[in-house]
């Protein structure tokens, strides 16, 4: 559908006007009904302009085989990562209380969860551009579809669900940013004109572990990598920076966490029978985690890891031994005041109005919040939040963390650029998220 020099993509199913036997005037209206249930964001906040968000909160999806026969279900989620999208919340909450960026303006969010799958991040881009509204037609709803939901979204996590959700938003010139979607493909701007990063590129990492490894001596060594855009871009990359500083290389192996564990235990046995000491592994973290636990079953002879920024910061795999002496770049740490205190500014009352929040509160202290889950004993206001001791608490290294910060203000920044002059902003002002 064309709207004031714009394309909207909608996916919807046709609502038949049983009271005429055809459409025979021009007049008639044209009304259509989402095909599916929406996806609802896990965080949100209305506000004056609202900036959508989109992470790997959870980053396994367990999939559903169809009938074909019925509406596919909603993607179910497992394993968690809650930090990214509460420094989102609490950035946004800090903007909101400044009096030199937007001033007189309240910004909202939309915080979804992709499930680091690229299915449920197209859906969530779709509905960045639409909007939820269960109904549209011709006449009421052109005015409401000529913007888009949201003027600009940080996100996604990872590089594929970037890539799936930057070729939909780019053609709807809704501006990404990303805080750790760090493939090099994504620099092409003739593929994706909206997206940015606040993360560097995979290219310049790429050349600088060729160099280290050429600094320590080390010209036999082995490569796996997650098989994904990140993993597949940045060992290409890297293959060919390693040519150029003469080093030769073993073995090239893939895996990714969804495929048959028969492929996992076969990268597992090269990496025990090859002859290299020294392996670089370009492999997200997830990935990683499994590599490892195979590994650790019949562990091979020692080696020295070169790990790629996504785990090699991880402190989770400080547990494996074979990982001791690894190096590898990171994003600085840093320091971001007042965070902290927001993540444990939490109460069950708080916990009650977000599922995400209330699978959080309910995992961390093996309780129930007023019955939502079955055969758990019921949290009686005994947890103490700052007495927990995991990755959402533990503010110590915040490395990619930061990015959503600054990928925050950047959009931030870029609003109060389009309807702020120097002395007040117009909390009425239209544009289009292009302008952005």
């Amino acid at each position: 559908v064309k709207m004031a020099n714009k394309y909207k993509i909608f996916i919807f199913q046709h609502q038949e006007n049983k009271n005429k036997a055809h459409i025979s005037q021009k007049t008639d209206p044209v009304s259509c009904r989402l095909w599916v249930q929406p996806q609802l964001p896990g965080l949100s906040m209305n506000g004056d302009f609202v900036i959508g968000g989109i992470f790997s909160i959870h980053y396994y999806m367990r999939s559903e085989q169809n009938s074909y026969t019925r509406q596919p279900l909603q993607p179910q989620c497992s394993g968690r990562s809650l930090r990214f999208a509460r420094a989102m919340e609490f950035t946004i909450h800090e903007i909101n209380n400044r009096t030199d960026l937007l001033p007189g303006i309240t910004l909202g969010y939309q915080i979804h969860d992709s499930c680091s799958a690229v299915p449920m991040a197209v859906k969530v881009a779709f509905q960045f551009a639409n909007g939820m509204e269960p109904f549209y037609n011709d006449t009421d709803s052109c005015s409401k579809s000529a913007a888009a939901a949201v003027p600009a979204l940080v996100g996604e996590s990872a590089s594929t669900p970037s890539i799936s959700m930057a070729r939909i938003l780019g053609l709807l010139g809704i501006p990404q940013v990303s805080n750790y979607a760090t493939c090099a493909c994504l620099s092409d701007k003739r593929q994706y004109p909206t997206f940015f990063r606040t993360v560097p590129s995979d290219h310049h990492q790429a050349a600088a572990l060729a160099r280290m490894v050429r600094h320590f001596g080390w010209t036999w060594i082995g490569a796996v990598r997650s098989d994904s855009d990140y993993g597949n871009n940045g060992m290409a990359s890297f293959l060919k920076a390693a040519q150029e500083e003469g080093i030769c290389v073993e073995y090239s192996e893939s895996y990714y966490r969804t495929q048959p564990r028969s492929k996992l235990e076969r990268v597992a046995n090269v990496i025990r029978r090859s002859t290299a000491r020294v392996i670089v592994a370009f492999v997200a973290s997830g990935d990683m985690r499994f590599l490892l636990e195979e590994l650790a079953r019949q562990p091979p002879p020692p080696l020295q890891w070169i790990g790629s920024e996504t785990w090699i910061i991880e402190p989770e795999f400080l547990r494996f031994n074979m990982c001791a002496g690894a190096i590898g770049f990171g994003v600085p740490r840093s320091v971001i005041p007042g965070l902290r205190e927001f993540l444990l500014d939490l109460s069950p009352t708080q916990a009650l109005k977000s599922p995400l929040l209330t699978e959080f509160w309910e995992s961390s202290f093996s309780c129930s919040l007023k019955g939502s889950s079955e055969g758990a004993r019921e949290c009686d206001g005994s947890e103490d939040i700052r007495a927990l001791q995991n990755p959402y608490t533990d503010t110590s290294q915040l490395r990619i963390t930061n990015m959503v910060y600054k990928a925050t203000y950047a959009i931030a920044h870029a609003i109060h650029g389009v309807i702020c002059n120097d002395t007040q902003c117009d909390k009425s002002a239209k544009f289009t998220p292009w302008q952005v």
